[in-house]
């Protein structure tokens, strides 16, 4: 019986979800609204040459995106002991030292990455249930990270399209963002968009990412120099 009442008390009381869309879309719009007119052209002419030619200069990307991870990471562990300078140094040290000898894992794992964030960008598109968005995530990430083993160009294309058009849309909605609130009286098209339709944000991330996989892989195949 005992039994019984637990399961009944965990019915009523079903548990959090673990995690929920509303804390990434604010983030991305605080991105947003924090961009200046300049900055956001900045973003989206590195965002070009990311998506366009990353492939010739995808070693630099892998360690600055593991020496960033490092640091963020190295900042938070370092906060716990009131040392976030020396935390983030060493954590920016530690991972940029280990990505440069072991860049075909580094890449991997960037494209393993990559495809995680496009499977759960498909599963919100779609609308199905968000608590379960980190299934479609990890199905993502186990596709994306198995292709990349087998085929290494498709990992430096996926995740140099996707690091791109990362850049591009966050500088074209701060654009959009800062036009709109010039007028007369402001709107608010572009947060209405990204909070109201599921489908936005996901669209806005896979068309440029698609287009860059196309190109790049066009410039690859032309190019006799290139090697991984």
């Amino acid at each position: 019986m005992e039994y019984l009442t637990i399961l009944a008390q965990a019915t009523e009381h079903p548990a959090e979800p673990v995690f929920s869309m509303q804390i990434v879309l604010d983030s991305i719009w605080e991105q947003v609204t924090t961009l200046s007119w300049l900055q956001a052209v900045i973003a989206i002419s590195f965002g070009i040459v990311y998506l366009l030619y990353g492939w010739r200069i995808f070693k630099v990307l892998v360690v600055i995106c593991f020496g960033l991870v490092g640091l963020f990471a190295g900042i938070k562990i370092g906060s716990r002991f009131n040392s976030e300078i020396v935390g983030g140094i060493i954590g920016l040290s530690v991972l940029v030292g280990v990505s440069v000898p072991l860049m075909r894992w580094a890449v991997s794992i960037l494209g393993a990455v990559a495809g995680g964030i496009l499977t759960a960008s498909i599963w919100y598109a779609f609308e199905l249930p968000e608590k379960y968005i980190l299934a479609g995530a990890i199905i993502g990430i186990v596709a994306g990270g198995m292709i990349s083993f087998i085929v290494f160009k498709i990992a430096v294309m996926l995740f140099t399209s996707l690091g791109g058009g990362v850049l591009i849309v966050t500088g074209m909605l701060a654009l959009f963002y800062r036009y709109e609130s010039i007028q007369a009286p402001p709107t608010e098209s572009v947060r209405a968009m990204l909070y109201n339709h599921h489908w936005f944000v996901p669209v806005l991330l896979l068309a440029p990412t698609f287009i860059g996989i196309i190109v790049q892989n066009k410039f690859i195949k032309d190019s006799r120099s290139w090697s991984v």
